[in-house]
């Protein structure tokens, strides 16, 4: 009998969880609620600021702004039980495609504030879609930017030069050695990592379309990645010993103390480095992939933007918010915590570490990472750091073999329907 009623009570719990979000979105005392969903844990301080002043200056509305751990995984789990929120805060990423491909989000063309976004970002969007799809469906916010950070000071003292192609990098990295100073700094052993200098790498050497035109049988990973695989393997004889013994935590930490003079990664990593040593004097440049400094290309993606899902009844409420998001000292407020960069036209106050990166900036010289077209299951990150630590003389054409193979293995479905699209 006792089981039975711990049974009850379980459907009971159950059941409510999935038609919570079926309720009402107007309170009994007439106020509309929206609520988001954003996956930025670590900007929680400042979307907190951000509730607080929104509520303040809104007697009509209430925001609720969620900032979990996870908050992917969150949002996934409420999705299945129809438990949606009014907007989401998401990365331009492969989650973002996904979610897209499956008619969650609304389609925002009308909202007014897109027409204040730089092109660069909102040509990101439609270069993620699965499918081509008609309209918009996401309001970016703020980018981050990867490359090299550099200790400046170190470079001052020293007299080293900023490169800007690749052979006065390996020149520089070569002189920064001779010196007694280690050049680089990675710590491979928290796989993700290896995605910085891959992608910094990347969006120089390869087309930014590369994972379509992949798919559309146009091409291979292995025709298009086969000069970046070669130089992210010329780096390693610049960086710590056994790179794959050290996490990002170490890496930021030993950079920090000054055990290295450049820290190929990108600005989302500045934070960390500060508080290990906050008078760290730190700046940024491109990472020079290219023969032509012309050919360089920025590697920034959109870190944060906003959708409204489908699913929200209260429309006007909801770019109500986006309004109030989009103006520039609330935007400033997010920069100031967060080292980014801000996806909107204006005069906005850029982070001092991306002011080496302000030319590519302004001018909208700049890609997407290439792995936010990559499908999480297939883990290019560890593919690879096991390519990174492959020493044999074919591990070039054994890496990209596998990538080419794995990549029909995880995209098996997507490829199919791009096939039947085009016919």
């Amino acid at each position: 009998m006792r089981r039975k009623h711990l049974i009850f009570i379980i459907l009971i719990c159950l059941l409510s969880q999935l038609f919570q979000g079926c309720s009402d979105d107007v309170s009994k005392d007439g106020i509309i609620e929206i609520e988001m969903i954003q996956y930025k844990q670590e900007a929680v301080e400042a979307f907190e600021k951000i509730e607080d002043r929104f509520n303040e200056t809104h007697s009509d509305i209430r925001l609720t702004i969620l900032s979990p751990n996870e908050a992917m995984t969150i949002l996934k789990t409420r999705l299945i039980r129809e438990d949606y929120p009014d907007i989401v805060g998401i990365g331009g990423d492969i989650n973002y495609s996904n979610f897209l491909d499956a008619d969650l989000f609304m389609d925002i063309s009308d909202y007014e504030g897109l027409n204040d976004v730089k092109p660069a970002y909102l040509e990101m969007d439609k270069s993620l879609e699965l499918l081509p799809k008609e309209g918009t469906y996401a309001l970016p916010y703020v980018a981050n930017a990867a490359g090299i950070l550099y200790n400046k000071d170190m470079f001052a003292e020293h007299g080293w030069s900023i490169p800007t192609t690749w052979d006065e990098f390996i020149a520089l990295c070569q002189t920064i050695e001779s010196e007694g100073i280690l050049p680089l700094y990675f710590g491979f052993k928290d796989t993700w990592t290896t995605l910085a200098p891959w992608n910094a790498l990347a969006v120089g050497l390869a087309p930014s379309d590369t994972c379509k035109m992949v798919n559309r049988g146009e091409t291979t990973f292995k025709n298009e990645y086969y000069t970046v695989a070669e130089k992210i393997k010329v780096l390693l004889d610049y960086c710590e010993p056994n790179p794959y013994a050290y996490s990002y935590n170490d890496a930021c930490t030993a950079f920090a103390r000054g055990e290295a003079a450049m820290y190929p990664i990108g600005s989302y990593a500045v934070p960390q480095i500060l508080s290990v040593n906050p008078e760290m004097n730190i700046d940024s440049f491109v990472f020079p992939a290219n023969d032509n400094e012309a050919d360089n290309v920025l590697n920034s993606g959109i870190d944060l933007q906003f959708s409204v899902m489908e699913k929200c009844t209260n429309k006007e409420a909801a770019y109500e918010v986006l309004d109030f998001l989009y103006q520039d000292e609330i935007i400033q407020i997010y920069l100031d915590e967060q080292n980014a960069i801000p996806c909107k036209e204006g005069d906005f106050e850029l982070p001092s570490m991306l002011e080496g990166m302000r030319q590519y900036i302004d001018e909208g010289r700049m890609a997407d990472y290439q792995d936010h077209y990559y499908p999480s299951e297939m883990s290019v990150d560890a593919i690879i750091q096991t390519f990174l630590m492959d020493n044999s003389e074919n591990a070039i054409d054994t890496f990209l073999d596998r990538f080419d193979r794995e990549w029909v293995r995880y995209n098996r479905d997507l490829i199919r329907r791009v096939k039947e699209l085009e016919e």
